[in-house]
Formats: structure tokens, sequence, C-alpha cells
């Protein structure tokens, strides 16, 4: 499109813009992720705007309605569907207040894509409890307070003032969110919606959207999936862990790839292409390839397999808490239970603990809204309570829960840890809304702890990380930089042990092997005599261990 006095937008016309604002979000989603605030590895704000705005396009594309306001109709139905982490749900929000602006508009003019921008602008903000300025939704306002001061002309006139006032406006978020300010970003939600909004304008004045990335081919996935199974029916491996990860990135290299994963271990599988490859590899270092799989590209799946133990996981696991597990057997005629947990050790706890669905997702890979209203469908109840087990994902189940045809209640726990407390507390004679109200007083009964790598150099909350050491992050704050990960937990623990706490659980993550969690295991009860420690494999990507206090 190249008319730079455009008077209006057909369904058409919005269709192809939308298009090429996901396209160049896409080529500029890692950018987007490298200015996550946090040195974890949970930069993923780029990726799962991304994702959203696949899920919308996607359903756009399915429908093929030609007038303006319906294709932003499907464009809502998609995007909600498709939300993934907080970005993803407020953007979502913004395209169904884009679509409710413009309900039955067959062309989109300057006045009518003004409306919808600051009905865009309004839904945001009201579907966030409670709102941050210096983020994602201060850059909106901003930009529907533009659209509104520029809506006599053209199109391409507002698209302009819109993306200079959105570019502004994420260059001023340090100033609004100290957070920024101190780690020396502007905010990545606001980021990633302006270059959606540059994106758009680059197509309204005829720009290319330069190096398009190749849509991924469906025949991938059944290709992966055949030969992995004729691998898991040969000779049993060496080693102790089957590792599969699916990344997503730019001008991958597979061969180089494949070398580097050759030397993990064996049944080694490298497929895809330069936009998304999948690999899988029997090995004795699942932490390395999820390092492998950052260093070249974002992690959209990871999948991690104890070979050897698989069959007889947590057997041990909590044995003086069995009869509380065993309580929560909820009879099938009052409520369901869903959690979100990434690892296979930390979804078989999930179910050991009367959960009937366990939605696979985490940091970095946050499960979309139509993710969580699938689990919700697939329960056989009625009422049902959702666990979310992480700040990012709260927000998607909520919309989930809006969406569904049950009765459904969100329990905002934002950790594993918090998650497992609040089954506990579950009363299996009491109703849906007496036990969401005891598993969200449960919450605060627990301390969580999660050891991980910097994946960049900060400073947050006065806490110096230098790239590549190991930092304690205490109920979702920076509190421990540290050269290994032993010494992060125990000061970690150090200032949060006492008189009041008396259980340490350790679940260990994928890059951390049997014996490097009995060794930390035996050093805590050590070190801490006056608390009982238990351990256990969750088998979750990223955190070397995830830690409960109670």
């Amino acid at each position: 499109m190249t008319d730079t006095n455009l008077a209006s937008l057909s369904g058409a016309d919005l269709r192809e813009m939308f298009r090429a604002a996901s396209r160049w979000l896409e080529l500029n989603k890692e950018q987007v992720n490298a200015i996550n605030v946090f040195p974890v590895p949970d930069g993923d704000t780029g990726t799962n705007m991304h994702l959203t705005m696949r899920s919308t396009m996607e359903e756009t594309d399915r429908r093929q309605d030609s007038e303006a306001g319906a294709v932003l109709a499907a464009m809502s139905h998609g995007a909600l569907m498709g939300a993934r982490g907080n970005s993803g749900v407020i953007l979502s929000q913004i395209v169904r207040g884009l679509a409710l602006a413009v309900e039955g508009v067959a062309v989109l003019d300057a006045k009518a894509l003004a409306a919808g921008l600051q009905q865009g602008s309004d839904t945001a903000y009201k579907a966030v409890t409670q709102p941050t300025e210096g983020t994602i939704l201060t850059v909106i306002r901003d930009v529907a307070s533009a659209a509104g001061d520029n809506s006599n002309g053209d199109v391409v006139a507002l698209m302009a003032a819109v993306v200079d006032a959105a570019r502004d406006s994420v260059a001023r978020t340090p100033d609004l969110l100290p957070v920024l300010a101190e780690a020396g970003v502007v905010d990545a939600g606001g980021q990633g919606l302006f270059v959606l909004l540059e994106g758009m304008l680059r197509h309204l004045r005829g720009e290319a959207i330069e190096g398009e990335a190749a849509a991924a081919d469906g025949s991938l996935e059944k290709e992966f999936l055949s030969v992995v199974e004729q691998h898991h029916q040969a000779e049993e491996s060496p080693y102790g862990y089957c590792t599969e990860v699916l990344i997503e990135g730019q001008a991958l290299s597979v061969d180089d790839l494949r070398e580097r994963v050759l030397a993990m271990g064996d049944s080694v599988l490298v497929v895809g292409d330069e936009s998304l490859l999948r690999i899988h590899v029997h090995t004795d270092d699942p932490g390395g390839l999820l390092a492998l799989g950052t260093d070249a590209g974002s992690l959209v799946q990871v999948k991690v397999d104890n070979i050897r133990r698989q069959a007889e996981r947590f057997v041990e696991l909590h044995q003086k808490r069995d009869e509380a597990a065993a309580s929560l057997s909820v009879p099938e005629s009052q409520i369901s239970f869903i959690a979100v947990a990434s690892g296979e050790g930390l979804a078989a706890l999930f179910r050991d603990f009367g959960c009937s669905q366990v939605v696979s997702g985490g940091p970095t890979m946050n499960p979309s809204t139509r993710d969580i209203l699938t689990a919700i469908e697939s329960c056989p109840t009625d009422e049902v309570l959702v666990l979310p087990n992480d700040k990012n994902i709260i927000m998607a189940a909520r919309q989930a829960a809006e969406a569904a045809q049950k009765n459904v209640v969100v329990v905002p726990s934002r950790s594993v840890p918090q998650g497992i407390m609040a089954l506990l507390a579950v009363n299996p004679e009491e109703g849906l809304d007496e036990n969401a109200r005891a598993m969200e007083d449960a919450l605060t009964d627990v301390c969580t702890i999660e050891i991980t790598t910097a994946v960049r150099s900060t400073e947050i909350g006065g806490v110096a990380v230098e790239k590549g050491q190991t930092i304690a992050v205490v109920d979702d704050e920076l509190k421990v930089a540290s050269s290994s990960p032993q010494e992060a937990l125990d000061t970690a623990l150090d200032a949060l042990t006492g008189e009041s706490t008396s259980l340490i659980t350790l679940y260990y993550g994928a890059g951390t092997t049997d014996e490097q969690a009995q060794a930390t295991a035996d050093h805590l009860r050590e070190r801490y005599a006056g608390h009982e420690v238990e351990v256990a494999a969750g088998g979750q990507p990223h955190y070397l261990y995830i830690v409960s206090l109670e």
C-alpha cells in the first residue's frame, strides 16, 4: 500500500496492515525480549506479544471477513484466545477495544480509528486491577491521545502521529517507573506496542518489511514426532534425560546447532528451518541444551523427562503430607483443580495433589488464554479453581475464566510453592467460594526462592548483577547475586529462616543432576539443623532450584 493520503481502511486493508505489524514484531521480538527489567530468563515480552499477534491473524485469516468491523471482531477473538503473558493479555484488550468501537463499520476512517484507539486504551486499563504507569498502558494512553488530536486528516497522517507519540512515550517510561531507570531500559511491553504501530505505518507508506520469516511448515511436527517415536523404541540410552526444545529465531543454523547438540548425548534430532527448530537429545546435561537454545533464539517449548526415574518419580515426595494430599480427592460432583507448571516432575506433583488438569507453562513459556480455557472445558465439573503459579499468567487465567461457560475462580498464586500451599488448604466439605478464600489466604504461608542464572548485567533494588552470575529471587524480588548456586541459596535462606520456619523443600530443575540436588539438601540439613529438608525432581527449565520455605 503506497497511498500517502489514504482516507479509510477496508477490511482487507486492515488485515494486511495488521499482518505487516505482526511480521515487523516477529523480526524485532528479540530486541523487545532483551530489555525486560528482570535479569532472570523470563525475557519473553516480545515473544508473548508475537504469539498473541499470530493467533490474532490466524483467526481473521480463517474468517476472511470483508468489513472493517467484522475483521477487527475476528482479530479480537483471536487475540483473546491466543493471549500469552501480561503483555499479550493487555494487547488483546487493546484489540478488543478497537473492535468494540467500530462494531458494524464497513470502512475505518481516521475518526473511527482514533475512537477505536481510545476505547482500546480504556479497555486495557480496565483489565488491570492495579494499573502501573511507565508500562504499555501509558503508551497506549498517549497513543490514543495523539490519535484524537490528529483525527481530522487521513489515516496515514494519523498513524504517523501515533508512531511518534508511541516512540516518545516509550522513551519516557523510565521517568515513570524507577525500576526501569535503575536498570537502564525502557518498558518492554511499550516497546513492543511501538514496534507493532511502526510496522503498520511502514506498510501504509509502502515501505518493505525486510526479511519476513517463512511460516513454519506443519510437517515439521509430524516429521519430528515420528522420528522421536522410533528413537524411543530403540535400544535404551545410557544418558539420563530425554530433552526436547522448540526454538524460534532468525537465521538459525541447523548444521551448527546439530553439531553442538551431537556433543551432548545421543538420539540427536535437529529438524526445521532458520526460523523454527525442534531439537531432541538424550543427555546428562539438559541445562546445556536449554542454554544453547536461549543463545540461539527464544525457547518456545521445553520438555525434559528423567529416563531412569520416570516411573518412580515422587514416590518418596512429601511423605509426611500424604494424608493432606489424599484429602484433595474432591468428588467429581464438586470442584476440579487446574495448575500451570513447567517440568514433568512438577506436573506430576500437582496431579498427586488433586489437579485434574496441568497446563504446561511458566517463565518464557506462558500458556495462552485458549490453553487455559481448553483445560477448564476438559474438567469433569462445572466448578473449577485455577492456579496460575506465575505472576505473568494470572491475567490470562482470569481472561480464560471470564470466557468459560463454567463457574471458575482464579486463585492468584505467583509461584509453584504458593500453588502447592493453596492446594493443602482445600477442604472437600466446603464449596467453591469457601475453598477459593482459604486457598488465597494460604498463599502468604510460604516463601518462594528461585535460583537461576542472570542473562544480563543490571542493578535492581540495590543488587548489582553481572551476566552469568547465580541469582536468588525471593517472592519475585531480586535479593542475591553470587558466584555459585549454593552461596546464593545460603544467603537467601540466612535472611529468611528463623523460629517461625521449619520446612525447606527443594524442587530441582532440568539443569541440576540428582547428585547435585542431594548434595545441596545434605548441606542444608547441616547448615539449618532445626529445619526439615525435602528434595524432589521438578524438571523445570531455567531455575536450578525452586525452594519452598514454610
